[in-house]
């Protein structure tokens, strides 16, 4: 005999649906969607923004290989300027410097080389280099070394107003305007006359020259390396010049070798905005060309205490004799 089963009058409830998965797929395909879309946005942002910027100045044909540090070689280095007076084309950016400036501009200078600078703001000076190298004949990888060496490529807070830190220089490239009675700066400032102004570039004043305007103190400075001997090779001229751009002192010869040796590398491999200079082509370019100037900076510091000291025993025997006389 078949029992009826008890009728229950609770409303029944819905059994969860077990449909769900089809929307969690669904919703991993869109976000996995927006992930790729944004992957190939980005690319193509990238390859756009690669697309705007320059390509740099083409370096002339010939530049120099690291150099050997022969005897042969450091004899190409004009030692004689080192004790002498500048003159009005090597310019000597620097009066004589303390041991406190020097100590904070050799700090400077290595901050410069490591400061990261945006791509396409240096390309904003490709123009200028390639103008400056065309009109005064110096490698613009010379040229574009001083730029960093002295501002980080215009990017050091101080670049466009004021003083440096030894109120002496101003500007992009770092030009004295208080060694006179004619500065540096006053004697290149029309130096930008001679050559094409680019249409467009980091910072362009309203007035020319200007020390701060990039294209004005960037043609000053080739014209400057390029009266003090530098030219389209990267060799004993050159460092000479990067020598005389800063003066003639125990960091002026670092000044060089570092400008040097970055310069030198890049024409080796290619131009590399944040790379650090290479410490073996440092090396090289001081055992060549640093090392006999700096024993020429010793040789006259040691003369001139010899005679300061003859000076003073010269002073003390006259001396004597008055006081013996009048006995």
């Amino acid at each position: 005999m078949l029992r009826r089963q008890p009728v229950s009058h609770e409303p029944s409830l819905p059994t969860p649906p077990r449909e769900r998965w089809p929307l969690a797929v669904a919703l991993a395909a869109l976000v996995a969607g927006a992930a790729l879309l944004g992957v190939a946005l980005g690319g193509v942002f990238t390859k756009h923004s690669h697309a705007r910027l320059p390509a740099p100045p083409a370096a002339p044909a010939v530049v120099v290989m690291t150099p050997a540090p022969a005897p042969g070689a450091a004899a190409a280095v004009d030692t004689s300027a080192v004790t002498g007076p500048a003159t009005a084309a090597q310019g000597q950016q620097q009066a004589k410097q303390s041991p406190a400036t020097q100590k904070a501009d050799a700090k400077r200078f290595t901050i410069n080389d490591r400061t990261h600078v945006a791509a396409d703001w240096v390309s904003g000076f490709y123009g200028i280099y390639a103008e400056a190298q065309k009109v005064y004949g110096v490698n613009w990888l010379l040229i574009a070394s001083v730029h960093k060496q002295e501002t980080a490529f215009s990017t050091h807070p101080t670049t466009y107003h004021g003083l440096n830190f030894a109120n002496c220089c101003a500007g992009p490239m770092q030009f004295n305007v208080t060694n006179g009675p004619v500065s540096t700066w006053k004697r290149y400032k029309d130096s930008f006359a001679r050559g094409t102004r680019p249409a467009d570039y980091p910072h362009k004043t309203a007035k020319h020259p200007s020390i701060y305007d990039d294209y004005d103190s960037i043609m000053a400075a080739a014209a400057l390396l390029r009266d003090s001997g530098a030219g389209r090779d990267l060799d004993a001229s050159a460092w000479q010049a990067a020598y005389d751009y800063y003066g003639h002192d125990a960091t002026g010869v670092s000044y060089a070798d570092e400008v040097m040796a970055r310069a030198i590398g890049w024409g080796q491999k290619s131009f590399c905005i944040n790379c650090l200079t290479d410490s073996g082509l440092m090396n090289a370019v001081d055992a060549a060309w640093g090392a006999p100037a700096r024993t020429a900076l010793d040789a006259a510091a040691a003369a001139k205490d010899e005679d300061a000291v003859a000076l003073a025993a010269s002073k003390k025997s006259s001396s004597s004799k008055s006081s013996s006389k009048k006995k």
